[in-house]
This record gives C-alpha cells, structure tokens and sequence, in this order.
C-alpha cells in the first residue's frame, strides 16, 4: 500500500519574530503563497527557486534546494534556523531557535535532503529580509561562453554577484532570440535591428557563438547601482556588453516558462527534461563541452534521425565552482520506447558528469533515479551511516519507500 500525504492545508505563517526577522511556518505552503503573504508584511524570505508557484517550504527542505537569488538570500540551508520533523519514533525538532549551536552534529543538516525518508516536516522557522527598496534587471552580452564563465569567476572572485547572474550558451540564447514576443512597433523593431547590426558587425561578435548573462539586482537605492556599475565594469574586461534590463527581465523569467514549453512540445513529438550538477570552476568548461558531446553521440547510437537540442547554463556561483543546467530535447518520432530511450541517454549523460569532475545533483535531489549513483557520491562508510539513520529513526520503512537508500 502507498499512502500520499496532502499537506496544502497545513499552510499558515504561525508566528512572525520582527526583531529578530524569524517565522514559524507550516510547510505544506507554495512558494508563491509564502511570498505573496510575507510580500504584504514588507518581508520576504528570498528563496525563489524555477518551480516556486509549485513547491512547497517542506518540499525545499527535503530536497535541498536552491533558489534564483541565492547569492543574497543563501540555498535553503542558510535560511533554514530549525526544522520539526514528525518520524515513527516521535518528533524531532531543536529547543531554540538560535543563529547557530555547537552541540554537536546538526540535526537540522540530517533533516535538510533526507527526502522524506526518516519522517514529514510539518514546521520550520526561517529567517527573513525587508522587502529590498530596488529590484532591477539587466543582461550582457558576451563573444563566446568561456569568456563568459571566466566574467562570472571574476565576479564571484570580488565578491559583488547580483541576487542572481545566469549565463546562457549559444544554442539557449538563440532560443530566447526565437521565443520573443511579436507586436513590437516599427520604432522598436528598428533599434533592435540596430542593435544586432552594432553587436554583429561593429563588434564582430559571431551569431553562432555569442551567448548571453542575465542579472538581477536587489537592495537599496544606494548600494544597487554601485553594484551595477561593478559588475558591468568587470564584464568590459572579458568583451561583454550591456544587453538591457528589458532582456534581462525576459531571460529571468524565460527559466519559469522552460517547462510549459516542454509540455507543449509533447504535442509535436518532442521529449525534453533538464538535469542539473555543479563542479569546481576548473571542471565548468570541460564538463559541458563533454556532457553535450556524450549526448548527441548517444543519440545517433539510439537511432535518433533529428539533430537534438542540448544546451546548459551557469545558474549559480560560489567561491569554488558552479552549478550547470542542462537542457536535452529529441525528436521521438519513430521511435518504439521514447521515454526509456529518453532515460537511457540521459543516463549516459551523468555518468559523464561524473566522469568530469561534477556531482550528481546540485539542488535537485537523488530519489529513486539518481540512486544508483549514490556510491560513486558516498564513501562505502558514508553509504552505511546513511542506511544507520534511516533504520533507527524509521526501521519499518514508513517513509519516503525507495528514496535515497535502500532500507535493507
């Protein structure tokens, strides 16, 4: 028997500590809920990850997740202070909220990624922010995608990444080329052919290798435009331009529509998915060009007849890497078994990650999947504490059946 716990009812903010900016939250609340409650109490918790209007607080901390402004905000790790977890044995949960303890392992980093293993969230007390006074978009445009990446070292490097910088590669921007809205006037079409003539042939940028990082800036009137200027001055250094906050905005928000355009595209044959890593800087370039390469190989071995649309992009930063996203998408006309076929490849394609110098998840997860690839990510002591947890705290396999480790 598999029972499925509906948890949207258990949705309130129970308390709100504005001294300290803390809230008790119910979990079982949709991201954009939470920001629409907290939005009117000039409040917000930051965390905004590609499926906010579908995920849950419990559903980010289950996973690990990670958000679109984790630069400012931190993943949900950072914003998490304590968790309460309902398991078989009882309930879990810290004493005090407090900034941090020293009393031994943190139990909140077992609760954080277990998957809904050892038991249900059902509360968390996260930390807030006010509101931030600016919120402004921008883009640039770069020659190529290593002089991209190595602008976006540069800039984690000093320390003044926006809430959020993405670099697109080539095949991903010239698909946001093509999803631009019609309608513009003839003024507006004009300078955008003027743009493309400056961009192309003043600066010589190629069409088939130009790609593109889209920025958003928060917090105050004084500190944004600073912070602009910084980063757009490090850009020059490394050939890019400044490509508009209007692109920008359009980039953004292009990450939410990716998985309505999958859905529709199921409708002409098309099967697509992305999948996520992150690797140290030195492994960035290498690893995509390799993953990408390993898929389109893959697809001619599986008898795919139409080019495949792969493409990746740099999500986040931090001091030692990056996380990678990739876009895989095939023609399945033809074929008798797509979506294995789809499984197989992509299969191939994270066992390339890993061959690289990459993880197997960034913020997605392992689940049923991605767990056979749990031991090349664990030492074989690691895998037996893993499956110590989970047999103490839930030895009849109440939860989460499957997930992560197997409860032998």
């Amino acid at each position: 028997m598999i029972v499925s716990l509906d948890m949207h009812e258990m949705n309130r903010i129970k308390w709100i500590d504005y001294q300290s900016l803390m809230a008790c939250i119910e979990t079982g609340i949709v991201g954009k809920d939470l920001d629409a409650k907290l939005a009117k109490l000039g409040l917000c918790m930051g965390h905004e990850p590609d499926s906010s209007e579908f995920s849950t607080l419990g559903g980010w901390i289950a996973t690990r997740a990670s958000g679109m402004k984790k630069n400012v905000y931190g993943n949900i790790e950072d914003i998490l202070v304590t968790a309460k977890m309902v398991t078989p044995l009882g309930t879990v949960e810290k004493g005090c909220n407090v900034p941090r303890i020293s009393a031994g392992p943190d139990i909140n980093q077992m609760i954080l990624g277990s998957e809904g293993t050892l038991g249900v969230v059902t509360e968390a007390v996260v930390k807030l922010r006010p509101l931030p006074e600016v919120r402004k978009y921008g883009s640039i445009v770069f020659p190529d995608f290593e002089s991209g990446v190595a602008c976006l070292r540069e800039i984690t490097k000093q320390k003044c990444a926006p809430a959020s910088i993405r670099l697109v590669d080539n095949m991903q921007f010239q698909f946001g080329q093509v999803l631009k809205p019609e309608g513009h006037s003839q003024w507006e079409e004009w300078i955008d052919a003027a743009k493309k003539w400056y961009v192309t042939q003043y600066k010589g940028f190629e069409v088939e290798k130009m790609v593109a990082a889209t920025l958003l800036f928060e917090g105050s009137a004084q500190d944004v435009p600073i912070q602009e200027k910084k980063v757009y001055s490090i850009a020059t250094k490394f050939g890019g331009l400044a490509g508009g906050e209007e692109n920008g905005k359009r980039g953004y928000f292009l990450t939410y529509m990716i998985a309505y355009i999958r859905d529709f595209g199921f409708n002409y044959y098309l099967i697509a998915e992305s999948f996520e890593t992150s690797c140290p800087w030195a492994n960035v370039l290498n690893l995509c060009t390799k993953v990408k390469e390993r898929i389109v190989q893959a697809c001619k071995e599986h008898g795919i007849k139409f080019t495949p649309f792969v493409s990746c992009r740099v999500t986040q930063t931090y001091d030692v890497g990056a996380c990678i996203y990739f876009y895989f998408a095939f023609i399945y006309r033809g074929l008798k078994d797509p979506l294995h076929t789809y499984m197989d490849i992509e299969h191939e394609a994270r066992e390339e990650v890993l061959k690289n110098g990459g993880s197997i998840s960034h913020h997605h997860g392992i689940g049923k999947l991605r767990k056979r690839w749990m031991k090349q990510t664990q030492s074989p002591v690691g895998m037996e504490m893993l499956k110590g947890l989970k047999k103490t705290v839930d030895p009849n396999n109440i939860f989460g059946s499957q997930n992560l480790v197997d409860n032998e």
